[in-house]
């Protein structure tokens, strides 16, 4: 089930075996997924769109530390 987020605060996600990436401050959907992972969904400013799947607990972390928080 998609769930409404906002990422508040830096966060990065790191793609196969490149550097980290930032995820952008602002709106994002999660989708939270069976293999313990949670894939973020955005849209830049530019238009551009985004996708990143991080482990659930790096996802939990964020949450813990208010970097990123669920719409109720």
């Amino acid at each position: 089930m998609t769930q409404h987020a906002t990422v508040n605060d830096h966060m990065t996600y790191t793609p196969g075996d490149g550097a980290p990436l930032v995820i952008p401050v602002g709106p994002v959907e999660v989708d939270l997924s069976a293999a313990n992972s949670a894939t973020l969904s955005w849209t830049a400013d530019n238009g551009a769109v985004g996708l990143a799947a991080i482990p659930l607990t790096q996802f939990n972390e964020y949450l813990r530390q208010k970097r990123i928080t669920l719409a109720k």
